[in-house]
């Protein structure tokens, strides 16, 4: 009788649970371009809508005295922190779209990520936008902002991206879920080599026993 085949016990870490959820990165660049080019025709749309139908600085209610249109051109970042220093702000708001880009090149698999960085992206290009295609010029121009909360600066579709997808990394980052699946079933294969490794030594000879030694002195 001829003896029944075995399986094999592992195929390594590409046949983990946590392989199954990773993505290839042309998946993860498309995700991330499909989410951002989403988010950058909402936020330039509800701009355009803002600037022709909203007066300037001028609160007109929406959600009752929550959540109020008030249209401004911000020159800074929140709270007009910046202003006097546009062309520099613009300046990190692309480096900012760049390093998104690199990151997910370089570690992101995770879907979970890539939606996350797919919103922060989206957030960047809308309003590096404004910076280079509005008034009053290049690297000049003011970010149209209109949704303002109680005591809080008035914002825009992509500053919600932007805040949004970093809220998403922190979360993903605290609970555990890294940025590229495959990581971490290869760190779980290395660390359940070490201890058979640990156990023979160079030489390759047995461990001595140190019950036998004491017996024998």
């Amino acid at each position: 009788m001829s003896p029944a085949p075995t399986t094999p016990a592992s195929a390594g870490p590409a046949s983990g649970s946590g392989a199954r959820r990773r993505l290839p990165l042309p998946a993860v660049l498309v995700t991330i371009a499909v989410i951002a080019v989403l988010l950058l025709v909402a936020d330039q749309a509800t701009k355009n809508w803002a600037v022709a139908n909203l007066p300037e600085l001028e609160p007109q209610p929406f959600l009752g005295e929550f959540l109020q249109l008030t249209l401004l051109y911000n020159s800074g970042a929140a709270w007009g922190l910046g202003s006097g220093i546009t062309p520099v702000v613009t300046v990190l708001q692309i480096l900012i779209s760049i390093g998104v880009i690199v990151f997910a090149v370089a570690a992101v698999r995770s879907p979970w990520y890539a939606a996350a960085l797919g919103l922060i992206l989206g957030g960047a290009l809308g309003n590096v936008h404004d910076r280079l295609l509005r008034e009053p010029g290049p690297f000049r121009g003011e970010v149209v902002d209109f949704l303002e909360l109680p005591n809080w600066p008035v914002f825009n579709i992509a500053d919600m991206a932007v805040v949004g997808g970093a809220i998403l990394v922190v979360l993903l980052s605290v609970i555990g879920l890294p940025s590229d699946p495959a990581q971490v079933e290869a760190e779980k294969s290395e660390d359940a080599e070490r201890p058979e490794a640990a156990q023979t030594p160079e030489n390759g000879e047995e461990p001595a026993d140190p019950e036998a030694e004491e017996a024998q002195s």
